[in-house]
């Protein structure tokens, strides 16, 4: 079956990526910074290291030894002074000796093992003042703060995430315990607001609704919110009503569906003066998929984050194609496409380290798994 409003995955994606604006940028604590995206790079204000420091624990050493031991510096030739890693290495002194190379005697130090390293880190050696250490549109790592830090940033300026309220649909869903036949666990409440973080937004309370039409307008009607994020409702039958409630609201549909599987009733659209809403479908597979398609670059938008291009690879033989949607196949590192792939199964994503996006014809690309 086909669906002619439905769009290429590639060109829905693109359409994402240029729906949202950025919401401008705040001044945050480097405690604060995880996972923001940084507006300004960051540059190195001093050289670092910004002094000669010891590499290794030890002693540092003036000249040849044996060396007379003097508990600090200047050193002059002969001389030695014990030192620890990291630590200012005194004027005089031409390098280090470990401390498993040499021995200690009364007031001498004599080396017993030759070592050709000098074991000295000189200033500059990982970055002059001036260098940019992480560019804006980066999402900042704990590793990048920590050069930030380094380099004496005390304050970063990031992009203002976007609020986002997820709203959970379904007279179905359940949220403990086993369900009942015709019942099923609430699969996205544990799990969407943390992904939406995951990718730069900042959920702001998840709102659970039925299967109702007046319910679903004033959700989104009512939501304080940049981007909404919904979950079922999608599809056309007599218990979907997002698509509806949108059409009531005078939303413009930016992508109304997308030509992939699973992942197909995925929608993006714009409310008149209004949020963003990004409508998943029900099925946890698909939804999950949908998300991982349009969110991660929709989100990207209002942040400035920089999102890599999408490298291509041949599509595996022991993976099928679909004559006329592109297929969104959890794999493992491999591109071994993993079991249990159904649109309403979460087991094979469980088990991937991505997704495989693969066309109706030529390679393939991979999209990263925000949690891998």
């Amino acid at each position: 079956m086909t669906h002619p409003d439905r769009l290429p995955w590639a060109e829905a994606r693109s359409r994402a990526a240029a729906a949202a604006r950025p919401l401008g940028t705040e001044s945050v604590t480097l405690a604060a910074g995880i996972g923001r995206v940084l507006a300004r790079d960051v540059v190195a204000a001093i050289d670092v290291p910004h002094y000669t420091s010891a590499a290794m624990d030890g002693w540092a050493v003036a000249g040849p030894g044996p060396w007379r031991l003097r508990a600090s510096g200047p050193l002059t030739s002969g001389d030695a002074t014990p030192i620890v890693t990291g630590g200012l290495v005194p004027d005089g002194a031409d390098r280090v000796v470990r401390s498993e190379d040499a021995t200690e005697s009364g007031d001498v130090l004599t080396a017993h093992r030759p070592d050709r390293k000098d074991h000295l880190r000189p200033p500059g050696e990982e970055a002059v003042a001036g260098d940019v250490l992480v560019p804006a549109g980066t999402r900042l790592s704990p590793a990048q703060l920590a050069l930030a830090a380094a380099a004496t940033a005390d304050a970063l300026e990031v992009a203002v995430a976007p609020r986002v309220v997820p709203i959970l649909t379904g007279d179905e869903v359940v949220l403990d315990g086993v369900p009942a036949p015709g019942r099923v666990r609430d699969s996205f409440g544990p799990t969407l607001p943390a992904i939406l973080g995951m990718l730069g937004a900042a959920p702001t309370g998840s709102v659970r609704i039925g299967d109702d039409h007046g319910d679903t307008l004033a959700a989104i009607r009512d939501a304080d919110a940049d981007l909404v994020v919904t979950t079922g409702g999608t599809g056309g039958s007599r218990a979907d009503h997002v698509r509806r409630a949108l059409d009531d609201l005078g939303a413009e549909y930016l992508v109304a569906g997308i030509a992939a599987r699973p992942g197909g009733p995925t929608l993006l659209a714009r409310l008149p003066d209004g949020p963003l809403v990004l409508g998943l479908a029900g099925n946890p597979l698909a939804a999950m998929l949908g998300l991982l398609s349009l969110g991660d670059v929709l989100i990207a938008g209002f942040t400035g984050r920089r999102v890599p291009d999408l490298g291509t690879v041949p599509v595996p033989d022991s993976v099928l194609r679909h004559p006329v949607a592109t297929r969104l196949v959890p794999v493992r590192a491999e591109l071994d496409e993993v079991e249990w792939t159904g649109s309403a199964m979460m087991r094979g994503l469980a088990a991937a380290t991505g997704v495989l996006v693969v066309p109706p014809t030529g390679d393939a690309q991979v999209l990263p798994l925000p949690w891998s």
